[in-house]
């Protein structure tokens, strides 16, 4: 047997701290001894490899922040690039009515998001009462003067519903009248307010949006505001059960202060042929800075769906059930409304 190398305990502390502080070659097989009685062994067996660390990991808080950043604008930069890509290419989506999902999640969404969460702070409620599929109409008041409260209520509907659903707004025949609006209202998913095209939305199983008061809400005076006006002739409720969807009573407050509308010039709107020219405390004494809204808080409230898919298919044509749900409509709208103001404290506040 062969003799055993004894080791002095008086050996030079210096070679043994060298010793202890050298680091173990890659590929060289062997672990680090133990420093002490609690340490634990890095490795027991020969030829055993050290786990690979990722450079994020390894790195000190900070330079894995700036790592992190990195990476997440180079994403940021991939993505944008391919994005310009596909729209210089025509290598992109558009449905039959011209809604470029695409677009309106990464460029038209993101402008409207800040004038949503940052200026007018949209507090959202009853987004529950929206179904997670399936086809639903969304019936809401009108106000403003310029309709705003539409594209709020799009980007509420898609930021807080937990499917992030896509609201597709029925819009009046002027707005696919202008030359760039018709187009961005088209891009965004908007539609002509005709019963043919909604019911079509609503039967591909999409969330509709309809506001029946019209021109008559969005221009009507301030000293109007929060009073609903006629809700038309029910066509939507006829839409709905056709379809056979809720009917899902939506409030808006906090619109009707934007652009307070103290006057019409009605001999200005029926040169430029709109349906009213507004006359606000800002607008036209103020130019085009008189056109920026007043910064109010918005609520916007989902109410209890009203069910459809009960009735029997001829019940579309009658006009009284029609007559009865238009108006359970519109008086569950009011109260809200009446309820939501009661419950505000201020109106930018």
């Amino acid at each position: 047997m062969a003799d055993a190398k004894v080791i002095p305990f008086d050996d030079d502390r210096s070679r043994s701290g060298a010793a202890r502080r050298r680091s173990v070659l890659p590929g060289s097989g062997r672990g680090q001894a133990p420093a002490g009685p609690g340490a634990a062994p890095v490795s027991a067996l020969r030829g055993s490899q050290a786990p690979a660390v990722d450079a994020q990991e390894a790195a000190p808080p900070e330079e894995a922040h700036e790592v992190s950043g990195r990476a997440g604008w180079d994403r940021r930069i991939a993505g944008g690039l391919a994005f310009l890509r596909r729209r210089v290419t025509g290598d992109y989506d558009v449905d039959e009515f011209g809604y470029d999902k695409e677009l309106t999640d990464q460029v038209l969404m993101s402008m409207l998001r800040p004038l949503a969460d940052t200026y007018f702070r949209v507090e959202v409620k009853g987004i529950e009462n929206i179904p997670s599929d399936g086809g639903a109409l969304i019936v809401a008041n009108h106000s403003g003067t310029l309709p705003l409260d539409g594209l709020m209520l799009q980007v509420a509907v898609h930021d807080n519903h937990p499917a992030e659903r896509h609201l597709r707004l029925l819009a009046a025949d002027l707005v696919f009248m202008l030359p760039v609006v018709n187009e961005l209202a088209r891009k965004a998913g908007h539609t002509l307010a005709c019963a043919e095209d909604a019911e079509r939305l609503l039967q591909r199983g999409e969330v509709v949006g309809v506001m029946p008061e019209g021109f008559k809400g969005i221009g009507k005076p301030f000293g109007e505001r929060y009073k609903l006006q006629r809700f038309g002739r029910g066509g939507f409720v006829s839409t709905a059960l056709r379809a056979g969807v809720p009917i899902v009573p939506c409030s808006i407050v906090g619109a009707e202060e934007i652009y307070p509308m103290i006057g019409n010039s009605k001999t200005l709107a029926r040169v430029l042929g709109v349906p009213y020219f507004p006359i606000t405390p800002t607008f036209p004494w103020l130019g085009p800075l008189g056109a920026v809204p007043l910064p109010t808080k918005w609520t916007i409230q989902f109410g209890e769906p009203i069910p459809t898919d009960g009735y029997p298919p001829e019940a579309a044509e009658d006009p009284m059930l029609m007559f009865n749900l238009t108006d359970q409509v519109r008086e569950q709208i009011q109260h809200t409304l009446y309820k939501l103001l009661v419950q505000r404290r201020s109106v930018f506040f």
